[in-house]
């Protein structure tokens, strides 16, 4: 789910009811999220999607098991934290930051800090 739409999608994953957090995601974005989401503690599921495409890159969908739980609502409401203590900004949760300006309204130019280097 992108964190610009607040839409709430409940499915299946493995045979558990659950929002659904991301789709079509790479194994190191599950990972991201799957270790953001359960240090704040929620439940995570993961199911990888089934492809057509032969030799294309596996997807996966990532969902928790909180029913009422909105990711565009907790980052903005400032119910996240990172393992540092600091609440998850939404650049953070893009991973386009590691030390992001809480005051996601403000665009800084220069270098910034990337999660993957």
């Amino acid at each position: 789910m992108a964190i610009n739409n607040a839409k709430h999608i409940v499915s299946e994953i493995n045979g558990v009811r659950c929002t659904v957090i991301e789709s079509g995601a790479t194994l190191e974005r599950v990972a991201f999220l799957s270790d953001l989401l359960g240090f704040n503690n929620l439940e995570v599921k993961e199911m990888q999607e089934i492809s057509d495409i032969q030799g294309e890159e596996a997807k996966y969908t990532i969902g928790v098991t909180d029913l009422i739980f909105n990711p565009v609502f907790a980052i903005y409401e400032r119910q996240l934290k990172t393992r540092e203590g600091t609440f998850v900004t939404p650049g953070y949760w893009k991973q386009e930051c590691v030390e992001c300006d809480p005051r996601y309204w403000i665009r800084r130019r220069g270098a910034k800090k990337t999660i993957d280097g």
